[in-house]
């Protein structure tokens, strides 16, 4: 049985919270689409990161010290996880031509379904460590091979055409190749289409599943508790449409942190791989964590990239630049 500090009033409490907070930003936020200014941006961001270490304090004053420094790894793992999915949103918003003052909505239903699919994925994770513990192997394995992966840029490849989850898409809805405003579905001929925005908001959504194959077994590496797994995880995600409004024009400057990324999952990996021979406390592995992320924050800072953030490789190994929305039918028909 897997211990766990998440009574059914704690979850409910917690997913209250949190579904309280999407429905204002909906409501209030959401009825006009709009560009997010840098200065809104980062009030944002500070209050997520805020809320975040605020709900952390909760976790210390109730349950203790060990469960405040689980939240809190894995809290910093999952945001540093997520800065680097922030390029593969600059790229494919690039790539389908989403105007920027539609790109908040995408990422709000994003983000929306990213909370359904990460509290599925622990809630499958925390069943299959349950009764398998030898899983814990697996993903450790599978988080030295991500690492690995992003240390030989690897990643960099994106290629949304061959995205098996957009091209099922395709196949069950036609799509159209002109945006309709803020609409995700029209109807043409008495046929229901998808718009660019929806095609491009599915495949923010697959890569959202491809993201949670790396950062849930990372924090699993944690701890095994499953409420804190995925409040870590939600309190991350919650923030991650304002951190991208904020990082968009700076992306480039962050030339060394898929180095920092790829050691990180490496050594994640590798204390779930030893843990019965060699214990790592969570207090080290907060120690190691930040000292990797923070050598490639600095290192990036000191020596930063040249090339823009939006000369992005695509399929053909030629560069590809964002477009603006007039272009956009020429890669979504």
């Amino acid at each position: 049985m897997v211990d766990t500090i998440g009574t059914p009033a704690l979850w409910l409490g917690f997913t209250t919270a949190v579904v309280a907070l999407l429905v204002v930003d909906l409501v209030l936020f959401q009825r006009q689409p709009r560009d997010m200014s840098g200065r809104e941006a980062l009030g944002w961001s500070v209050f997520w990161v805020s809320l975040a270490l605020a709900f952390n304090g909760f976790i210390y004053i109730r349950f203790g010290h060990q469960k405040a420094l689980e939240f809190f790894t894995g809290y910093l793992i999952e945001e540093s996880l997520s800065v680097d999915n922030l390029f593969v949103f600059l790229f494919l918003f690039g790539y389908f031509g989403v105007p920027k003052h539609l790109q908040r909505r995408v990422l709000f239903w994003g983000i929306l379904g990213a909370l359904v699919m990460r509290g599925l994925f622990i809630g499958l994770g925390t069943v299959l460590i349950a009764r398998f513990e030898w899983i814990l192997y697996f993903f450790g394995a599978l988080l030295i091979y991500t690492g690995v992966n992003l240390l030989r840029g690897q990643h960099e490849n994106i290629e949304p055409e061959k995205n098996l989850g957009l091209r099922l898409f395709r196949k069950l809805m036609p799509t159209l190749g002109e945006f309709h405003g803020a609409r995700f579905i029209v109807s043409v001929g008495g046929v229901r289409h998808a718009t660019p925005l929806l095609v491009a908001l599915v495949t923010v959504e697959f890569s959202d599943v491809l993201f949670a194959v790396d950062s849930i077994p990372a924090i699993f590496a944690v701890t095994t508790d499953p409420f804190i797994v995925y409040s870590s995880n939600i309190c991350a995600i919650l923030g991650l449409r304002a951190l991208y409004f904020l990082l968009a024009g700076a992306m480039d400057k962050f030339a060394y942190l898929n180095v920092g990324l790829g050691l990180t999952l490496g050594f994640i990996g590798a204390k779930m791989v030893v843990k019965d021979f060699f214990h790592i406390t969570t207090g080290e592995s907060l120690a190691v964590v930040g000292m990797l992320l923070g050598f490639a924050v600095l290192a990036s800072l000191i020596r930063p990239r040249h090339e823009p953030a939006g000369d992005l490789e695509v399929a053909d190994g030629s560069k590809l630049e964002p477009k603006p929305p007039e272009h956009e039918h020429r890669h979504d028909r």
